[in-house]
């Protein structure tokens, strides 16, 4: 059996997703990482979406402060 999918969101910042990522995006395209970590953008000024690029820096202040979700 696989590692457990663990999701962590970050205070102003991406959502980390830990294991295996597969993305659709509103037009049906499928985005796959095979990363160990995929940052993907939960702001929407990442120029590489749906993977995060840093522009949430841009907009707000604060730390990446972590916040586990859980496993699912």
């Amino acid at each position: 059996m696989s590692e457990p999918t663990e999701i962590l969101l970050c205070e102003d910042g991406p959502m980390l997703v830990r294991g295996q990522v597969v993305v659709e995006d509103e037009d049906g395209q499928r985005h796959v990482s095979t990363r160990p970590v995929t940052a993907v953008c939960r702001c929407g000024a990442s120029s590489l979406k749906p993977w995060c690029d840093g522009s949430h820096k841009l907009l707000a202040a604060g730390g990446p402060r972590a916040r586990r979700l859980g496993s699912v």
